[in-house]
């Protein structure tokens, strides 16, 4: 039987997002992989980076604005069988969703984060976001923070991620290597994308990221939760991308054994009356 292929289709993004090399990669990468389009789950929650589990076809949820991680968790805690890939932006995932994205990294279920980074709110036009470049006092952007900005892969590393990494869109090729490197990794795996959002922010362009972006090279030792830390901080005339940290910790599963045992949540039987019991229990 010829094995079920991932394809897309027409979206609302405006031409020349970066949001499409990311959405043609993971297409890519997911053909790549022996998991059929049944067992992908991809997940969002509000903005344009959120709709991309609408224009790939495997099952998908769309949650509530900055909701997603906990919807994402529940499923893969319920279905353990399944492959559960999170896309949303930086304002949905650091903004409304930042106190999730905390929490989830505690937990370490076992699913994938990838966050469209364009460093704006590019569905409602152009506000900053948590990961806006700071605002320089004598020329003040629409698109800069006035506040001090989002450092999501230091937050992760030292909250205790077991795998963060920051990519480009505009290097597909680096791109699919770090998506495949993510999913394949048990427990949460965090990938920041640099996404240039084309219609509203005219300073994080292709071609600044393209002057700045450099790979890690093979003498970095991303196990060096200390060193990780200082390369998150790097983001200015050089900017790392790559895999800056991977541990092995235990995943949520291998923490809560009484939750896995035998087979999936899923395919567990319920009996009515316990529900009706448990409830009772607390009124």
């Amino acid at each position: 039987m010829k094995k079920a292929e991932f394809t897309t289709s027409e979206t609302a993004w405006c031409p020349g997002c970066g949001n499409f090399s990311i959405l043609e990669t993971l297409t890519g990468v997911l053909n790549e992989m022996e998991t059929p389009p049944s067992q992908i789950v991809l997940v969002g929650g509000i903005g344009q980076a959120a709709k991309t589990n609408q224009y790939i076809s495997a099952n998908g949820f769309s949650g509530l604005h900055g909701r997603a991680l906990p919807a994402a968790a529940a499923i893969k805690i319920v279905n353990d069988d399944l492959t559960v890939i999170v896309n949303t932006g930086d304002g949905d995932s650091y903004g409304e969703g930042g106190n999730h994205f905390i929490h989830n990294i505690r937990r370490n279920v076992d699913i994938t984060h990838f966050v469209h980074d364009n460093q704006i709110y590019g569905l409602t036009k152009g506000q900053p976001s948590p990961t806006s470049d700071p605002c320089d006092l004598d020329h003040i952007t629409d698109a800069c923070n006035m506040s001090a900005s989002f450092n999501p892969l230091l937050i992760a590393i030292a909250t205790g991620a077991t795998f963060v990494a920051r990519a480009f869109s505009g290097d597909q090729e680096h791109l699919a290597k770090i998506m495949h490197a993510a999913i394949n990794h048990k427990g949460y795996a965090l990938v920041d994308i640099l996404q240039p959002c084309v219609s509203f922010n005219k300073k994080n362009t292709f071609a600044y990221y393209k002057k700045r972006v450099k790979p890690l090279d093979d003498t970095y030792d991303p196990t060096n939760k200390l060193a990780a830390m200082e390369k998150a901080m790097e983001f200015g005339d050089t900017i790392p991308i790559g895999i800056l940290y991977q541990n092995q910790l235990l995943t949520y599963k291998e923490k809560r054994p009484e939750l896995f045992d035998a087979k999936p949540l899923i395919d567990k039987q319920v009996q009515l009356e316990d529900v009706q019991a448990l409830i009772k229990s607390y009124l």
